[in-house]
């Protein structure tokens, strides 16, 4: 019983959360009346003053004046301005335009341009325990100004610290590069699309919180380690150099065997076994030799 009732005290809590930091949407009066209005006032007010008629009635228009000026908000295209009341959120204006608000508003201005972020290199280990470097670009913007605002202490420094996490995370799930007698799909250095679909939709999850949208995300710098790295490039030479020879033996195998038949379909010479191994001998070492082969003249024969 004890646990049911947490569990419902835990949903209304997630609920009035959502309530409380849901972006709401307004759009106040053109401010080009209000200045209207206010201009008149003013002329009223000197006017009294001027004539000395009514004199309290010019302070009185004169302290209007002052109290509506601060309710006036000019916002340019792609800013918006989130206004709270009091300590409750009112709600947030998107439009770019010139607006009159309540002058006891408190006004934060929040842009809604896209921001590039470019993370600083990062040492950390990969799946198998290599130390790599990396770093990541990420675009964002601002997508849900109330949560920005309020979910969070600094939407930036937010924004920051988790996309540190997201790339360390995944640095940590996937291997820099295919290892040897292992099979893997995915690697940091091959599956550069798939990662950086990966690293965009954890960090949307990450940032959803704060009201922010990521664009794009890419990784910028990947490296082994300094440490490592010469040991790396050894490896990474000596496995070219291995594919290399095994696509050269491939072909002087296959070019000798043709080589054999041609000559049996031709009737051109008759071999016994001893004299095609040595054919095939000599053969491969010209094929495969890396260096410019030496002819011998032989005048005898392998019998004697």
């Amino acid at each position: 019983m004890f646990a049911i009732t947490r569990f419902y005290i835990l949903l209304y809590d997630i609920k009035l959360i959502s309530i409380m930091y849901q972006e709401k949407i307004i759009n106040p009066p053109s401010g080009y009346l209000t200045f209207a209005i206010s201009i008149l006032l003013l002329a009223a007010s000197i006017f009294c003053f001027v004539s000395e008629i009514f004199l309290w009635g010019g302070i009185l228009l004169a302290i209007d004046i002052f109290l509506l000026f601060p309710g006036f908000l000019i916002i340019n295209p792609n800013q918006s301005m989130v206004l709270t009341l009091f300590g409750k959120y009112i709600g947030t204006v998107k439009a770019d335009g010139f607006f009159w608000v309540n002058p006891l508003t408190t006004k934060r201005r929040l842009s809604l341009k896209a921001n590039n972020l470019n993370g600083q290199q990062l040492k950390v280990n990969d799946k198998l325990g290599n130390p790599i470097e990396i770093a990541a670009v990420v675009v964002w913007k601002v997508n849900e100004t109330a949560k920005a605002v309020f979910s969070v202490e600094n939407y930036m420094q937010y924004v920051n610290i988790q996309s540190e996490a997201a790339v360390r995370h995944l640095a940590n799930i996937f291997p820099y590069d295919h290892a040897e007698g292992e099979e893997t799909s995915i690697t940091l250095k091959d599956g550069a699309e798939k990662v950086s679909e990966l690293l965009e939709n954890e960090l949307n999850e990450r940032l959803s919180r704060a009201g922010i949208e990521v664009l794009e995300a890419r990784i910028s710098h990947l490296a082994y380690a300094p440490e490592i790295a010469s040991a790396m490039l050894q490896r990474q030479q000596a496995t070219a150099v291995i594919a290399a020879r095994k696509l050269i033996v491939e072909g002087a195998v296959g070019m000798v065997e043709m080589a054999l038949e041609k000559l049996s379909q031709k009737g051109i010479v008759e071999l016994d076994e001893e004299r095609k191994a040595a054919m095939v001998s000599n053969l491969l070492v010209v094929l495969c030799g890396d260096r410019h082969v030496q002819p011998v003249v032989n005048t005898g024969t392998l019998y004697n």
